[in-house]
């Protein structure tokens, strides 16, 4: 007989984690826990307000899933059972680990894919005056790639002052929709000038068909903008990267099967995450080795992570060991 058992828990953040929409200084998830003939399946999934999403509104729907979980639902009954966000991906993701623990198989060998090895991730900038930016960027400048957040307003200064305190550093741009259309040129321009890698959704989704009427000189790259397969078709003028993260997809089982149809259509794939624990990021590693570029340094940003968290060596992640998932 199966259990559901689900809980909110809290990580607090190393400072403060501060992008365009604002800041927080601790990182609130959910986690499933699905008990079956002695085995456990765990998941973790951060709600995210700017998809309507509330700690309380996870524990709902997945409430709303219980019945059909404990009676036996798979992956693929949870497909219909809920739609792509957090909550399903809490329940996705401990479905995976579940299924592995009862079988003694990792999950890579359980979706037939490869076995996920170790990759270079991103480490985050958040958010600040050009002068505290350049402070952050400067601590981290021995990290191959840094993610930069952006505000709209001074980002030009922003980018500049980040590239004179990184200057060999890969620098991804992350304006998290605070760009316009008055401003995008612009900024691309600064982008270019200061040897950016890629911007990460520049304009807000939905109004970011000024993409498809320019050029890109550097890669441009979807987020906020793209969830799940349904919303990939009408990307295609406007973006060359995706980031996949599962919160958004709604789990593991979709975002493969998202990584398998972008690659399909020509975009290349980036990985990402929330601010979470290392249970959150461990089922998204899976799929790093198949991105281009890999964002998933949660566990890096918080003050203390989970026991037998995710090894980090410097910007270097190690695959999970069974102990903590998969």
């Amino acid at each position: 007989m199966r259990k559901l058992i689900v809980s909110i828990e809290r990580f607090p953040i190393r400072g403060k984690f501060v992008i365009s929409r604002g800041s927080k200084t601790e990182a609130v998830v959910v986690v499933a826990r699905i008990e079956e003939c002695g085995a456990e399946g765990r998941g973790e999934a951060v709600p995210y307000g700017r998809y309507g999403e509330s700690p309380e509104l996870v524990l709902a729907q997945i409430e709303s899933a219980r019945t059909s979980i404990e009676a036996g639902a798979d992956r693929q009954e949870l497909q219909s059972l809920l739609p792509p966000g957090a909550a399903r991906n809490a329940l996705d993701c401990a479905l995976w680990d579940l299924e592995a623990k009862r079988a003694g198989l990792p999950v890579h060998v359980l979706a037939k894919i490869a076995a996920p090895r170790p990759v270079v991730t991103a480490f985050t900038i958040s958010a600040g005056s050009p002068a505290e930016m350049a402070a952050a960027a400067a601590a981290e400048r021995q990290r191959p790639l840094l993610k930069i957040k952006l505000m709209g307003d001074g980002d030009e200064e922003r980018i500049a002052a980040v590239r004179a305190a990184a200057p060999e550093t890969n620098l991804i741009i992350d304006a998290n929709e605070a760009w316009s259309e008055k401003n995008l040129e612009r900024n691309l321009e600064a982008c270019v000038k200061f040897s950016v890698a890629l911007v990460e959704q520049p304009l807000p989704a939905g109004k970011d068909s000024a993409l498809a009427a320019m050029g890109h000189a550097i890669p441009v790259c979807a987020d906020e903008s793209i969830h799940d397969r349904s919303g990939l078709e009408a990307l295609r003028p406007r973006y060359d990267a995706i980031n996949i993260k599962l919160d958004k997809t709604g789990g593991l089982t979709e975002a493969l099967a998202l990584a398998d149809l972008a690659k399909s259509m020509g975009f290349e794939l980036m990985v990402g995450c929330m601010v979470a624990s290392s249970l959150a990021i461990a089922p998204a590693l899976l799929l790093a080795a198949r991105a281009k570029y890999v964002d998933l340094d949660g566990p890096l940003l918080l003050a203390c992570d989970r026991r037998d968290g995710l090894e980090y060596e410097g910007s270097l992640v190690y695959p999970p060991a069974p102990k903590l998932w998969g």
